[in-house]
């Protein structure tokens, strides 16, 4: 069962994050629009306060596309 409370939680949270990051949701759609297809890769780079850098990279296949689609329409 859903917990109402946890709705409402995640929903400020959400809220929270897209006026912290005004173009992120833009940038989601636009992803999800145009480029979740088969072969597309995703590469995700972060860097720390410290300069490290971290990345990595997946190359989608047809099972993760609709995971893809269902995650970006949340956004």
């Amino acid at each position: 069962m859903i917990n109402p409370a946890m709705l409402l939680k995640y929903k400020q949270a959400k809220e929270a994050f897209v006026r912290n990051h005004p173009k992120f949701p833009q940038f989601l759609s636009a992803v999800n629009r145009d480029a979740v297809k088969v072969g597309t890769i995703i590469e995700i780079n972060v860097t720390t306060e410290e300069g490290k850098s971290l990345s990595s990279n997946i190359k989608l296949k047809e099972s993760d596309i609709e995971l893809l689609h269902e995650l970006l329409n949340q956004a």
